[in-house]
């Protein structure tokens, strides 16, 4: 089964993004075909800066290799490497109503909090058409706030094949309910825009200020404690196996341990955890060239997959001819 994933190169990654959407990714590559771009046109939405552009999508591209992206068993490329992707994308404008585009929640969203109206923000959702429908993915997993997109993605490629017939798959969305939703420091959904992040990689000194600032009840030292609403355990758990969780737990119930102590524990679990992972970034790092020449090799397998479709619709268009 043919999986499809962008990701934005969006700088420093949180354990939110690992457990939401990358843990899930590299799992799958044992028994599917992964397809993983670095959406860096889509991130030229929110980034105007070059230098910072091209710094975060090596970024990316260094700690999604780091964290377990396979390129043996998956297709890992920048997205501005698969010329093919704007071709379809200005063909598929054809068939894309304004209204359509103007009815997308995630484009109100971001002119209510005071992104400039440009083109590239109104037609994200045909781009992220372009993305899915070159490659005809079996399953796009998405979480919830991105169905629409997938959904305007499916009303394109009806219109084109109304026009042209069966050409486009129609793509199909998974929600994995299963899917962790991460608690960040202040115990809402752990995101970048509310500031509640703690990130995968980077000191230990201050990843260990951030875990310290994570909010939790006063309740005194001697007395037993909650853990079923606890933001340091629902964090905690997350790196735990079965029995490492009733342990945890005995010991909110048992009393005698502040949060404080259940913060320290934390801290000392995460570092643990990410450790074989900071130790391959810290190889990539170093051998930015070899990470650029994975991006190039999966570049040109991404191109082969989409030249199958690019002319399926050229002829179809009377592009070619």
């Amino acid at each position: 089964m043919r999986l499809l994933t962008g990701i934005q190169p969006s700088g420093d990654l949180h354990i939110g993004n690992y457990f939401g959407s990358i843990k899930p990714m590299i799992d799958a590559q044992d028994e599917n075909e992964i397809f993983a771009f670095i959406a860096n046109y889509h991130a030229m939405t929110t980034i105007n800066d070059g230098e910072k552009l091209a710094h975060l999508t090596m970024q990316a591209a260094t700690d999604f290799l780091a964290l377990g992206m396979d390129t043996d068993k998956s297709t890992f490329w920048v997205q501005s490497d698969v010329k093919e992707t704007l071709e379809l994308y200005w063909i598929l404008s054809s068939f894309t109503p304004t209204g359509l585009l103007e009815r997308a929640h995630s484009y109100k969203d971001k002119v209510a909090h005071g992104f400039a109206t440009n083109h590239s923000l109104f037609s994200y959702p045909v781009l992220m058409a372009a993305d899915i429908l070159l490659f005809s993915p079996d399953i796009i997993p998405v979480g919830k706030d991105q169905i629409q997109h997938v959904e305007i993605a499916r009303d394109i490629a009806i219109k084109f094949n109304n026009r042209y017939g069966d050409i486009l798959k129609i793509p199909t969305y998974k929600v994995d309910e299963n899917v962790a939703t991460v608690p960040g420091i202040d115990g809402q959904k752990m995101s970048k825009s509310y500031n509640n992040t703690i990130n995968i990689f980077g000191e230990q000194k201050l990843q260990l200020k951030k875990i310290k600032k994570i909010i939790t009840q006063d309740i005194a030292l001697e007395k037993p404690k909650e853990y079923e609403n606890c933001n340091v355990y629902n964090i905690a758990k997350l790196f735990l196996n079965e029995q490492e969780c009733l342990d945890l737990q005995n010991r909110y119930k048992k009393g005698g341990e502040g949060h404080g102590h259940f913060k320290l524990y934390l801290a000392d679990v995460i570092w643990e955890y990410y450790k074989p992972f900071r130790e391959r970034k810290i190889y990539y790092q170093a051998h930015q060239d070899e990470v650029r020449d994975i991006l190039h090799v999966g570049a040109i397998k991404a191109k082969e997959a989409a030249q199958e479709m690019i002319q399926k619709v050229r002829q179809a268009t009377g592009i070619a001819y």
